[in-house]
């Protein structure tokens, strides 16, 4: 080996372990940001409320969970309208220990927007073109702690309601897992009001059909899985998930572009999380094999129109949808095969640790 390739090699290493060294140290400071901001939020309850926010970690209800209004799925922990303004307060720094700024962004619109869909269902109603609706409320999300916030041991929380489903799960005091992560919007863009023009989730629509639109025509015709889009994304709130058939087009039979094309739209997914999370995900498709991450269509293509699209590889799934109110109310989903819910964390834990 030359000196020039051995220093290339060294640099390389040395490159590789400090970006491992820095993902390390950046989770171990993720997950006590997120221990130390639970347990203020557990501190500040008041034994009635502790009651309804607090669970065993065994508990059944930490697998309990879905994206669609409360009046259609009961769901138990405690209310944001039920707290006072410091409690919402460190409610929101326990989303910002987990999400990016991006992510807490996107999460926050989303409970801001149903101010904005009640008002549209109100006009709705009163020009006679509505039905009764539910009671929108953007402080009608539950937050729940599963087990006792450590930077040691394994717990978990969640946030959810209307269109926002947030599950983190610490294995071990520094092992975390974040999904499922659901994000909806309804509307997908706020076409009249003060809120006009909004799109909470466009990046990802937006991305996704630049996708599309770039394939050739035999391509195009692999990856569109069918002509009209799908209801509702495929995988609704089951607990176990396989990957979906067809999956479409996969990276290695795209060209170099139109595989960073696919990444970005897989990226504005990921880059919600917080970084040690974002990168944790990255890792694991990545070593998998960005290769066999496909690529498949549904609907049309042109913006505003009835689409459909998933994203998957050997380890994850990705799901959009935006079909319903004519193509103005999208769905959209991060699953893990393996990972929900911190399943192979925790199978990785049980083993390595007598019991």
């Amino acid at each position: 080996m030359t000196k020039f390739r051995s220093y290339r090699f060294l640099l390389v290493v040395g490159c590789v372990v400090a970006l491992v060294a820095g993902t390390l140290i950046s989770a171990q400071r993720s997950s006590s940001t997120m221990a130390s901001a639970a347990n203020a939020f557990v501190n500040s309850l008041s034994p009635e409320q502790r009651q309804k926010a607090t669970f065993p970690f065994e508990s059944n209800e930490r697998l309990h969970w879905n994206f669609i209004p409360s009046e259609a799925f009961p769901r138990n922990g405690l209310l944001l309208k039920d707290m006072n303004e410091n409690q919402r307060k460190l409610v929101h720094d326990l989303l910002k220990s987990a999400l990016s700024q991006r992510g807490y962004l996107t999460a926050t619109a989303i409970m801001d927007l149903e101010s904005a869909l009640g008002d549209l269902e109100r006009r709705a109603r009163e020009s006679g073109r509505g039905a009764e609706s539910m009671v929108r409320d953007p402080l009608k999300y539950y937050v729940s702690v599963f087990g006792t916030p450590s930077t040691k041991n394994t717990w978990g929380w969640r946030v959810e309601g209307h269109h926002v489903s947030l599950h983190f799960t610490v294995v071990n005091g520094n092992l975390i897992a974040s999904s499922p992560t659901f994000f909806g919007s309804n509307p997908a863009e706020v076409r009249e009001g003060p809120k006009k023009g909004l799109r909470i989730l466009g990046d990802q629509e937006d991305a996704a059909r630049d996708l599309v639109m770039a394939l050739n025509d035999s391509q195009r015709a692999k990856a569109m899985i069918q002509n009209v889009a799908l209801n509702e994304i495929v995988t609704t709130n089951k607990l176990d998930i396989s990957p979906l058939s067809p999956a479409g087009i996969p990276a290695a039979e795209m060209t170099p572009p139109q595989r960073e094309m696919l990444m970005k739209v897989v990226n504005i997914y990921i880059s919600k999380m917080a970084d040690d999370i974002a990168a944790d995900r990255t890792a694991k498709l990545q070593k998998a094999g960005v290769d066999k991450i496909a690529f498949a269509w549904a609907g049309e293509t042109e913006r505003g129109k009835k689409h459909y699209y998933r994203i998957q590889g050997p380890t994850f799934l990705i799901e959009h949808d935006n079909s319903q109110n004519d193509g103005n109310h999208v769905h959209s989903v991060w699953r893990d095969f393996n990972g929900d819910f911190g399943r192979d964390l925790l199978r990785e834990h049980v083993a390595s640790v007598p019991h």
